[in-house]
């Protein structure tokens, strides 16, 4: 028999590994995600230094779908850096900018970015954000159609921005709404299919 196909949104809380397996001083998924089923498993990845939505389900034929590189499927993030974010670096970011990967050279495709403020309705993390009086920070939402490794944060720290706190908040018109870290929310077939724009 068929195991039941399934889809989930998990809100990965930071300084959590984006897979089943543990690994010495980091939680995974395992600690959250309590349903026995096996072949349920992350589509994408978060660092563990990130935090926010995480795709999880038993469909293979999601991962041609959401991570092809002809995809391009939009991802949402807040993020909160260290200095006083400028129009100037805004528009570097907007355009696409030169980030190294792998010791290679990587020019990143067009972003939406907007300075925004703190949002009130993002949840503590845990451990906070070290706080340092004499730095300002600045919140901005940016959107992006890749997925490269740390690629958020490259692309900031190119622009002279180190960011503090990344959270992963949308995939196309999935948004993470009322599920605290740590929590999975089910979801059916088609809604999941439709906010996630496949056909």
């Amino acid at each position: 028999m068929r195991p039941k196909i399934r889809y989930f949104v998990f809100n990965k809380p930071y300084d959590v590994l984006s897979q089943f397996t543990r690994e010495a001083g980091h939680q995974s998924i395992a600690d959250f995600f309590i349903l026995d089923l096996k072949d349920v498993y992350p589509i994408g990845r978060l660092d563990k230094d990130s935090e926010g939505m995480l795709l999880l389900t038993n469909d293979k034929s999601l991962n041609s779908a959401l991570l092809s590189p002809k995809a391009l499927k939009t991802k949402t993030y807040l993020v909160q850096v260290e200095g006083k974010l400028d129009k100037t670096a805004i528009s570097k970011l907007s355009e696409g900018l030169r980030i190294t990967i792998d010791k290679k050279e990587y020019t990143t495709l067009p972003a939406k970015v907007k300075m925004v403020d703190e949002p009130k309705h993002l949840w503590e993390r845990n451990p906070p954000v070290r706080y340092r009086k004499e730095i300002p920070t600045t919140w901005a939402e940016i959107s992006i159609k890749e997925g490269k490794n740390r690629q958020i944060r490259r692309m900031f720290a190119a622009v002279g921005f180190p960011v503090l706190r990344l959270v992963r908040i949308a995939v196309e018109n999935l948004v993470l709404d009322r599920i605290l870290p740590g929590d999975v929310q089910e979801f059916d077939k088609q809604e999941f299919f439709n906010k996630l724009n496949i056909k």
